[in-house]
Formats: C-alpha cells, structure tokens, sequence
C-alpha cells in the first residue's frame, strides 16, 4: 500500500513520461530534460537555490548548502556548490540531463517507494535494457487528477508545485500524452496563466519564468546542433 511518500517534482515527471504496461519512455516527450529542469526546480522549491538576475542575465545562487537527503538532488546541489563561477539556468538544466544514469536512477526510487517494477526486456534479441512497469497507479492518478483541476477547472488557490509541474510538463509537450489535445487546445488561456505563474506570488513566478526560458534554450540548442551536423 502507498503510503503517500513525498515524490520530488522529477520523481513525478518520470512518472508521468513512462507508459505504465510496457514501463519504457514515451518517445514523444522530451523527458531528459523536463527532469532536469524538475531537478532544478526542486532545489529552488527546497530554498536550496535562488535565481539573481543582472543585466539581464538570471543566474543560480546557493542559498543553502544543508543536503535535502535524496541522493540525486544532492548530487546536482553538489554541482553548483562546486563551481567557482556562477552559471545560469540553461547551463545547469543542459548540466543536470548529463547526471549518470539519471532516468534509471530516479525509476530506481520509484522502484523503492512500491509504484514501479524493475525489469529487463531484450530490444531486437541483441541489447537489454531496463523498463519499469507501474504497479501501483495510485500515486500517478493522483498526480494527473492535481493537474486535471488546475487546468480545467477555474481554481485559483494553485499550489506551487502543481504549478510548476505543468509549466515543465507543458514546456516538453507532455500534456499531450496525457489529456485530450483539443479539451487542451480549448484551455489554451488558462494553460498560459498557470505556466506564466499567473496564480501565485511575483518571486515564484520569475522562477518558473526563468526555468522556462533555460528550458528553451537548452532544449533547443541540441536540436539545432544535431540538425546543423545533418546538413
């Protein structure tokens, strides 16, 4: 039985992004680096970091150097205690999708709380990969009906979490896999009042602002190389 253990925000993007039978990636969604960019978001949620602005440049900050006692955040809180020079947003994002077997780990946590199975499954008889079937649904269905009344629904009192689960999911088109597109299409408004931190305070909204624009352009900066190099 799920005992409602906290899921961290990357813990909850993986959870979302994997298929729940077959327990391999769906392959429409961009999941490197919307666990990234949850990675990051945690540690400003956890007030381990912050984003300082200048010249309009938005750089990470340590706040707070006291582990959070997950070993993947800490590991990438260890990143930026590290560098001597400070880094902006996309750099850590870009950074963070680098983590060592980043996806099996965090599978791996999922794996410990009781909601996904470990397995492997031979690809063309030749490679063994791992895949991490669902066996408990609650937690995700809990995660879906979060978002499913924060995007069709007018609530206003969002919790910052949810917020920032549906900018990071919206910004690597993982809505799309999980809700109707055009019941989607039709909330387009409301979509961009909740990933434009609309719902909550200024100093969340200029974070989620900030981790959407590093989204961006981390993202988009491997699609334009790998497209550069096909040419």
């Amino acid at each position: 039985m799920w005992d409602k253990l906290k899921l961290y925000l990357n813990e909850e993007i993986l959870l979302l992004c994997l298929k729940d039978k077959e327990g391999t990636m769906n392959p429409w969604v961009n999941y490197q680096f919307g666990l990234a960019g949850a990675i990051l978001a945690e540690l400003l949620l956890q007030k381990r970091v912050d984003i300082v602005t200048e010249k309009k440049h938005k750089y990470v900050q340590i706040v707070n150097t006291t582990p959070i006692g997950d070993p993947i955040l800490d590991e990438a809180l260890q990143l930026i205690i590290k560098r001597k020079k400070r880094a902006e947003m996309n750099y850590w994002v870009t950074k963070f999708t680098n983590i060592k077997k980043l996806k099996n780990r965090i599978a791996q946590q999922l794996v410990n709380k009781g909601i996904l199975r470990a397995e492997q499954d031979k690809v063309l008889l030749l490679f063994t990969r791992n895949i991490y079937p669902e066996v408990n649904p609650e937690p995700e269905h809990e995660i879906i009906e979060r978002l499913r009344a924060a995007i069709f629904t007018e609530k206003s009192d969002l919790d910052v979490s949810t917020v920032i689960l549906i900018a990071l999911a919206d910004s690597i088109d993982l809505l799309k896999t999980i809700f109707d597109k055009s019941q989607l299409k039709e909330q387009k408004n409301r979509l961009k009042q909740i990933a434009n931190g609309d719902l909550i305070g200024q100093a969340t909204r200029e974070a989620i602002q900030a981790m959407q624009a590093a989204m961006m352009v981390a993202c988009i900066i491997p699609a334009v190389i790998t497209a550069s190099a096909h040419h």
